[in-house]
């Protein structure tokens, strides 16, 4: 039984984060497009600089202890809305707060097919990765195997957006997964480690993308 119920929580997370999971995620960049158009990500070796980048020391690796404090506190129902609140604030353009808040209210308007308590705490919206992490820690899919598949996601959809901007084909999108590997297992492991004293951004370049994303013209992605 307790394999069964492992095999199901796997399946689960395998679910939510699958790029099949309706919650539009193929419709943002994280300022990815901008950075293209700005010359600073064009090809394979600088998509993956960025993504280890952000990973490390931006944005993604705030959502990594966003995540992890969420999972840690889904049963706490002050915790999670402290949690939920930091991570609003936290997003620092408005594309960037909108693209975080709506991933997340479709993440959980889908996660609803699996009915737990923690959606009433949460309501119909939080931040993606605070929606993540409650819902994954609630139905114990694994903390830290949660953590790396919510970065393996996030790299899978700036993947999906290199190509589509044709910065590299799918063989190099391929080979960047297989790179990319260790860092991931690293940052994971790193994350389920810290706590919210660790969040802090000094992707700089980053940011300024996702801010001057808001003017882009003629542009594929909402952010």
């Amino acid at each position: 039984m307790a394999d069964e119920a492992a095999t199901q929580a796997l399946l689960r997370l395998v679910t939510w984060l699958s790029p099949a999971f309706p919650v539009g995620a193929f419709s943002y960049s994280g300022g990815l497009e901008q950075a293209v158009h700005d010359g600073l990500v064009a090809s394979a070796g600088d998509l993956r600089q960025w993504l280890e980048t952000l990973m490390n020391r931006g944005s993604i690796w705030n959502d990594a202890l966003l995540l992890a404090e969420s999972y840690r506190g889904h049963d706490d129902p002050a915790r999670l809305r402290a949690v939920a609140e930091l991570a609003e604030a936290l997003a620092g353009s408005r594309e960037r707060h909108m693209e975080t808040m709506l991933l997340g209210e479709a993440f959980l308007a889908a996660a609803g097919h699996w009915p737990h308590p923690v959606l009433e705490t949460l309501g119909s919206t939080a931040a993606y990765p605070v929606a993540v992490g409650a819902v994954a820690g609630a139905h114990r899919t694994g903390f830290e195997p949660t953590i790396a598949a919510f970065l393996n996601a996030t790299a899978s959809n700036a993947v999906s957006v290199a190509i589509r901007c044709s910065v590299i084909g799918q063989r190099d999108g391929v080979g960047l997964f297989a790179g990319l590997e260790a860092a991931i297992a690293a940052v994971a492991a790193r994350a389920t480690r810290g706590s919210l004293d660790d969040l802090g951004s000094a992707a700089i370049m980053a940011d300024i993308a996702s801010l001057r994303h808001e003017t882009l013209h003629s542009r594929l992605f909402r952010s």
